[in-house]
């Protein structure tokens, strides 16, 4: 497989994601961190550095609402909820194995 092809692959692959996860507005961020060490900012983090990298300005409220679908802001009022004990227990529990860009 040639370059290209490559990440053309990667990059449907990565808006197939973010597109699920848009539908999946019932999955909080925090277990996404639980489960897989990773979530929706983790995504727009990766983004943004891609972007940086390559020499675009990009902001991290511009990545997340590119992966969000819409404002970081706008999405926290209308889906997150507040995390309980038990997922913050888990969070802390499981912070070895965030990803590294999460900021933990």
């Amino acid at each position: 497989m040639d370059e290209r092809t490559r990440t053309e692959l990667e990059a449907a692959a990565f808006r197939g994601l973010v597109e699920h996860l848009r539908r999946r507005t019932d999955v909080q961020n925090i277990d996404l961190m639980n489960l897989a060490g990773f979530c929706r900012n983790c995504l727009s983090k990766w983004y943004r550095a891609a972007a940086e990298e390559r020499g675009i300005d990009m902001s991290y409220d511009r990545a997340r609402e590119i992966v969000y679908g819409m404002p970081y802001p706008a999405w926290r009022d209308k889906y997150q909820h507040e995390a309980t004990e038990e997922q913050q227990r888990r969070f802390e529990e499981t912070k070895p194995l965030h990803a590294f860009i999460s900021g933990h």
